[in-house]
């Protein structure tokens, strides 16, 4: 794709990436037949080939109105397309660049403004989430039974000690994650554990910069990755083998951490290294000896949801779910697996019509074999698919560790 950038973008520090991602992009359309809104909507600019359109019109200097706002915030940045290019075109680094710079130009409505900044003063900040989140569960009976049921119950915490072992790796705490479902991380601790590996927390570290990197809030998303990077380096020289991730929406932020801090000169060389041994937590046990430390097989038919982090931000497609065969889980046919669940962060908040509707295709497919039960690997899809689910939904580490010796 030809592109003649503005002369008002030359100066942006992405400009050139930008423009390198544009050419690259052959506008054949084989993307439009995986994208969720597309899909939905049937609109060409609802697709990432019109988007891409979109951006480029922006970059050399065409009018920009809240149209062009509007199709870009429809976008679940989940990166279906990429799996799909044929060209390797990295088009959720492009709509990034796109949403912030037409952010900058196209000024939003004021109730616009108002969510995005509560979202961005509170779910990053488990301190201030907590107790919102406490609130609402005092207030459970009395709410919308959809809101009701996507509150998702507190289940008992395990606050015992693990014992030292020479293998040590980092793990992200996460943001909702650490308030909603600590049972997640504790499960993981415990599985590693049990292989020798302890999981050891930087107490000083804190959201992946997820949330405001996906909201336009550029410097706030850096400024996240750089105390983190603060936080881990410690421990990394120490020897820390890994910093090991369990919500794969953080796991594909972090491990962006590399390209996004490239421009910074105190960080960039930092951020390559953090961004190097982030791993999903299938990443770790698909090399690790689990038919050790498990018992008898698992007798329970299971849907797995694959989040559009995992499968296509971090390319882990079948890792997870060849970890749970292993352990006995019989796996049901799940049609269209890689479509998203509506979840993608802030979108089920920002956009939640579409959300909804993306949400009612991916339980009926789901569902549709009738499994016992729903595991995925996000905190944001889990709750998400809980909301309406007709079976439990848990992140697929609890069900590992139920089957642990």
């Amino acid at each position: 794709m030809q592109t003649s950038i503005s002369d008002q973008f030359l100066s942006n520090l992405h400009i050139e990436e930008a423009e390198a991602i544009l050419r690259s992009c052959v506008h054949c359309g084989f993307c439009t037949a995986t994208c969720p809104t597309y899909q939905l909507l049937g609109d060409e600019l609802d697709g990432p080939r019109g988007r891409i359109y979109l951006i480029k019109q922006v970059l050399e200097g065409n009018a920009i109105s809240s149209k062009t706002q509007t199709h870009l915030d429809r976008c679940l940045t989940c990166r279906s397309c990429e799996t799909t290019c044929p060209s390797g075109v990295r088009y959720g680094r492009l709509v990034e660049i796109g949403r912030e710079i037409v952010d900058q130009q196209v000024s939003r409505k004021l109730a616009q403004k108002f969510v995005r900044a509560v979202l961005r003063a509170i779910v990053p900040y488990p301190k201030r989430f907590a107790p919102l989140y406490k609130l609402g569960l005092l207030l459970r009976p009395i709410l919308p039974t959809a809101l009701k049921r996507k509150l998702l119950l507190p289940e008992p915490s395990s606050n015992k000690a693990m014992a030292a072992n020479q293998r040590k790796m980092l793990v992200l705490q996460g943001c909702v994650q650490s308030v909603v479902t600590p049972q997640t991380n504790q499960a993981a601790a415990r599985i590693l554990q049990k292989l020798g590996i302890e999981l050891i927390t930087a107490p000083a570290a804190g959201c992946c910069g997820a949330v405001s990197h996906h909201l336009s809030a550029a410097e706030e998303g850096l400024d996240f990755m750089r105390r983190n990077i603060d936080a881990w380096w410690p421990y990394i020289e120490r020897g820390a083998e890994a910093i090991v991730i369990t919500a794969s929406g953080c796991g594909t932020m972090v491990k962006d951490y590399a390209v996004l801090l490239k421009h910074d000169a105190q960080y960039a060389e930092k951020a390559k290294q953090v961004s190097a041994i982030a791993k999903d937590i299938s990443e770790i046990l698909r090399v690790e000896n689990l038919a050790e430390v498990m018992s008898k097989p698992a007798n329970t038919r299971l849907a797995f949801h694959s989040p559009c982090t995992l499968q296509h931000g971090q390319q882990l497609n079948g890792v997870a779910e060849a970890i749970l065969q292993k352990a006995g889980f019989t796996l049901t046919t799940v049609r269209d697996p890689h479509l998203c669940c509506g979840s993608a962060g802030t979108y089920s908040i920002l956009q939640p019509k579409l959300s909804r509707l993306l949400l009612d295709n991916k339980l009926t497919a789901l569902q549709h074999e009738q499994p016992d039960i729903i595991a995925t690997a996000n905190i944001g899809c889990q709750m998400q698919l809980a909301s309406k689910a007709t079976v439990p939904v848990k992140h697929w580490l609890e069900l590992i560790e139920e089957q642990l010796v």
